[in-house]
């Protein structure tokens, strides 16, 4: 069973500035929860024992957020619903262990601020933009890992238009959805299939290896799908085309469509 998830939250926000200047947008409400609580339900209810989160130390705020309160708790007392919330963050804070990313290097880096703390062969990350509602992704991809004994990425078929802006997955095998690459953002005319790479990773301890001698790109950061290239040429990757509904949280219209959605 997979026990242990990364959650990168070290990113600056900037697409959602200025809001993100006071509250990192992984704290936003969506319904009556914050984003990041809907990620975490979706990892605890797949079975995760402990998750990493990556923070800067500009978000501790993210920290501060899960620490016992017993101010608060004591003048909630007599609101029975609030005081239960406040229980429940305490209580799963020993689940979560705060790992720092002093710079966001990529996602790639993220991933490797962590590898000192992943003990079992397979771990799981997810990336809080990305909320899939109706149907946990995170069970959908252990259970194929459990056949396959390999590392599963969640796919979404994408329309043309929406090709670039994703990774995007091509395949040997259609039907079994087994990877044989993956290009990022690539035009239409490139892009080896429609199906976009959502933010859902089973991957394989053996990533940390790759990811090692991954070299920095353009802008500094070390990606994450250049060594998920890189494993392909040694060991397998399924796709996982998830049956829940796709909520896009990365941009600020796509967070209002969101949180119209969650309170339907």
């Amino acid at each position: 069973m997979v026990k242990q998830a990364i959650i990168p939250l070290a990113g600056l926000g900037t697409r959602m500035l200025p809001l993100t200047k006071a509250l990192p947008k992984e704290l936003w409400p969506l319904g009556s929860k914050s984003i990041l609580e809907h990620i975490l339900d979706e990892c605890f209810s797949a079975g995760v024992k402990q998750v990493i989160f990556i923070i800067s130390k500009n978000k501790n705020v993210i920290k501060k957020y899960f620490v016992k309160n017993k101010i608060l708790e004591k003048a909630v007392k007599n609101k029975p619903e609030i005081l239960k919330k406040l229980i429940y963050l305490n209580r799963i804070s020993s689940k979560i262990k705060f790992v720092y990313q002093d710079k966001p290097k990529g996602l790639g880096h993220a991933v490797m601020c962590a590898k000192k703390h992943i003990k079992s062969k397979y771990f799981l990350l997810l990336l809080p933009d990305d909320i899939i509602k109706g149907k946990n992704c995170t069970k959908e991809l252990i259970t194929i890992n459990k056949k396959k004994q390999s590392s599963v990425l969640a796919l979404k078929k994408v329309s043309k238009k929406e090709v670039t802006r994703y990774g995007i997955a091509g395949f040997s095998n259609n039907k079994k959805f087994k990877i044989n690459k993956m290009i990022e953002k690539p035009s239409i005319v490139n892009a080896p299939s429609r199906y976009a790479i959502i933010g859902r990773y089973l991957l394989s301890k053996s990533i940390f290896k790759f990811l090692s001698k991954q070299k920095s790109g353009k802008l500094g950061e070390i990606q994450i799908t250049d060594a998920m290239n890189a494993m392909l040429l040694k060991e397998s990757f399924y796709g996982c085309k998830f049956k829940g509904k796709y909520l896009d949280c990365g941009t600020m219209n796509g967070y209002i469509k969101s949180f119209i959605d969650i309170n339907k």
